[in-house]
C-alpha cells in the first residue's frame, strides 16, 4: 500500500503531479485567506448592526461590504479554477502513470512473457479501468487534504486570537474526525482491495472465455460459460455494494461528529454571549469560522471513499512498475559484467547451442522439463511434441524472453543468463507462432527488424510464396516468413512456420530452411507436421525426451 495519504511515488514519477500539488497548495492558501476575510466582514457588519443600529449606515459599512464581496468573488473564482485545473491535471497524471506501467510491461528487457501472462489480468484491470478511478483522488481528496493542513490550523489560530475557549473546544473535538475516519478507512481499504481482486478475476476469466469462443462454438458448448459469467458478475456486485455500504456509513458518521462538535462550540458561544462574557464580534467570528475548521476534515473523509478504488489501483500500478524496475536493475548489472554475467555476448556463428536440462514452470505446470539437446550449426533441429509440451517456451527461453527455473543454456562452454540471451537477439531470426504486424505498408513490416538485402529479400519472398498472388489466410504467415528468412544471421528459430500454408508452399519453405541450414546456420524448428520430421537432422520429442 502507499506510504501515506499523499503517495510520494506519485510525485516522483509524475512531473504533472508535482506541478498540481504546487498549484493546489497556493489555491488552498488563497481560499483560507478568503474564508477568514468573509468571516471578518460578516462579523463586523453584524456586530455593528446589533450594537449600534442607529449609527450603522450604508456608507459606514462600505469597507466591510467591499471586503465581503471581494472575498466571496476571490473564493468562488479560486474554487472554480482549482476544480477545472484539478480535472485536467488528474487526466494528465493518469496518462503518465499508465505510460509508465505500459512501458514496464512491454519492455522485453524488463518483463518476460511468462511473468506478463501471469499478471495480464491484474495489469489489464489496472490499465483499462482502475487508474481512471484515480481522478477523484487527485481532484477531490488531495485538495481537501491540503486544505486540512493549511486552512484548519490557520482558522484555529484566528479563533484563538478572539476566543480561546472556542479554539480549545475545537482542538479537543477535532481529533475525533480523523480517528474515526482512519478506523473506517481501514475497513474500506480491505473491501476495496477485495473489489479490485474480484474485478481482476472477472476480467481474466472473460479474456479466457473470449479467446476460447471459437473452440467452444465448434464443440457446441458456447452457452456453458453463461453460468460462470453470471457468478463473476454476482461476486463483483457483492464486493461493490459492500464497499458502498461502508462508504455511506462512514460519511454519515463523519458528518454527525462534525455537526455535534460545531454545536458544542455554538452552545458555548451562545451561553457566554447571554452572560456578557464575550463580545458579539468575537462570538460571530468564532461561530462562522468553527464549521470551516471541521469542513476540510469532513471533505477528506468523504473524498477518501470516492478515491479508494483509484488509490488501490495506483498501488497495483506502482507494484507492477517497481517489480519490473528491479528486474531492469538486474539486467543493468549483467550488462556491466557483474552478478555472474558476461560483459559481451558470444558470437553464435558456428557455435553449438546446448539446452542443458532446462525447465520452465508456469501456472499449468512444467513445460518444458529437463530438456536436453545440442543444436549444431549446419543442421535442422526439430522440437516436437503435443500442444503445451513447451516447444514455444524453449525458443522464448533461448531469446531471453523467458527465465529458466532449472537447467541452463550453454554456448561455447559459457552459461548464458537471461540478460545475455536477450543481448544475443540481434544474431537470431525468430518467427513466432503468432507473427506480429505493425500498422503501415508491407515494406515497413518487412523491414521491422532492420534493412534487408534486396537479393535475400527476393529469395526469401519466393520461398515463402510472398512474390505471387492469391494471398488470403496465409498472408501474415508468408510475410513473417519472408521477413525472417531474409535476415542474414547465424541462428534461425521457427515456431510452426508452415501453419496456414498450402502443400506446395510448405514444400518450398522446408526446402529454403534446409538450404539455410546447409549454408551454416543453426536452425531450430518447433513443429509437429510429418514433413518437418522427415526433413530434420535431429528430432527432440519433448513428450518422450528421445532423440534420433
Amino acid at each position: 500500500m502507499s506510504a501515506g495519504p499523499l503517495d510520494p511515488r506519485l510525485l516522483r514519477r509524475s512531473p504533472a503531479a508535482r506541478r498540481y500539488i504546487g498549484v493546489t497548495v497556493l489555491a488552498g492558501l488563497v481560499t483560507t485567506l478568503a474564508v477568514i476575510a468573509v468571516a471578518f466582514a460578516v462579523a463586523s457588519i453584524l456586530a455593528e448592526l446589533v450594537a449600534e443600529p442607529l449609527r450603522c449606515s450604508f456608507d459606514a459599512q462600505t469597507p466591510h461590504l467591499l471586503l465581503l464581496v471581494g472575498a466571496v468573488i476571490v473564493q468562488t473564482l479560486t474554487v472554480y479554477a482549482g476544480q477545472r485545473y484539478a480535472q485536467r491535471a488528474a487526466q494528465t497524471v493518469i496518462g503518465q502513470v499508465r505510460d509508465d506501467v505500459l512501458g514496464a510491461l512491454t519492455d522485453p528487457a524488463r518483463t518476460d512473457m511468462r511473468s506478463l501472462v501471469a499478471r495480464r489480468s491484474r495489469a489489464s484491470t489496472v490499465l483499462l479501468a482502475g487508474l481512471d478511478d484515480l481522478g477523484p483522488y487527485l481532484s477531490a481528496y488531495v485538495p481537501s487534504l491540503i486544505l486540512a493542513v493549511t486552512l484548519t490550523p490557520i482558522v484555529i489560530v484566528v479563533i484563538a486570537a478572539v476566543d480561546l475557549v472556542s479554539a480549545g473546544l475545537i482542538v479537543l473535538t477535532i481529533p475525533l474526525i480523523p480517528i474515526f475516519g482512519i478506523l473506517i478507512g481501514l475497513m474500506t481499504r480491505d473491501r476495496t482491495q477485495a473489489k479490485l481482486d474480484a474485478t481482476a478475476r472477472q476480467q481474466s476469466m472473460l479474456l479466457d472465455l473470449i479467446a476460447g469462443i471459437p473452440t467452444l462454438r465448434a464443440l457446441h458448448r458456447a452457452q456453458g460459460a453463461a453460468a460462470q459469467v453470471k457468478d463473476l458478475g454476482s461476486s463483483w456486485r457483492r464486493s461493490t455494494m459492500g464497499t458502498l455500504r461502508v462508504a455511506f456509513l462512514s460519511g454519515a458518521w463523519l458528518e454527525l461528529m462534525a455537526t455535534l462538535s460545531v454545536a458544542l462550540v455554538a452552545v458555548s458561544i451562545g451561553l457566554r454571549l447571554v452572560y456578557g462574557e464575550m463580545s458579539l464580534f468575537a462570538g460571530v467570528l468564532a461561530l462562522i469560522l468553527a464549521p470551516e475548521a471541521y469542513r476540510p476534515l469532513r471533505q477528506v473523509g468523504a473524498a477518501f471513499h470516492d478515491s479508494a478504488d483509484g488509490v488501490a489501483a495506483t498501488d497495483e500500478a506502482f507494484a507492477l512498475v517497481d517489480a519490473d524496475a528491479d528486474a531492469d536493475a538486474a539486467v543493468v548489472e549483467c550488462s556491466r559484467g557483474t552478478n555472474g554475467c558476461i560483459e559481451t555476448p558470444p558470437n553464435l556463428a558456428g557455435a553449438t547451442i546446448r539446452f542443458a536440462g532446462i525447465g520452465v514452470r508456469s501456472r499449468d505446470g512444467w513445460a518444458p522439463r529437463d530438456l536436453r539437446a545440442d543444436c549444431a550449426p549446419g543442421a535442422v533441429t526439430v522440437l516436437t511434441g503435443p500442444n503445451g509440451s513447451g516447444k514455444s517456451t524453449a525458443l522464448a527461453a533461448l531469446l531471453g524472453l523467458v527465465g529458466l527455473d532449472e537447467g541452463a543454456i550453454i554456448v561455447d562452454n559459457t552459461v548464458l543468463s537471461q540478460a545475455d540471451r536477450a543481448a544475443c537477439q540481434s544474431q537470431i531470426a525468430w518467427l513466432p507462432q503468432h507473427p506480429a504486424m505493425v500498422p503501415g505498408t508491407v515494406a515497413e513490416n518487412l523491414a521491422l527488424y532492420g534493412p534487408l538485402d534486396p537479393d535475400a529479400l527476393a529469395s526469401a519472398a519466393a520461398a515463402a510464396g510472398w512474390d505471387g498472388a492469391g494471398h488470403s489466410a496465409g498472408q501474415r504467415q508468408r510475410l513473417a516468413l519472408t521477413r525472417t528468412l531474409a535476415r542474414d544471421v547465424p541462428v534461425v528459430l521457427l515456431d510452426e512456420p508452415t501453419a496456414h500454408l498450402d502443400e506446395a508452399s510448405r514444400v518450398r519453405v522446408i526446402a529454403a530452411v534446409v538450404a539455410r541450414a546447409r549454408a551454416g546456420a543453426t536452425v531450430i524448428v518447433a513443429a509437429h507436421r510429418t514433413e518437418w520430421l522427415d526433413a530434420a537432422d535431429r528430432i527432440i520429442d519433448l513428450a518422450r525426451e528421445t532423440a534420433r
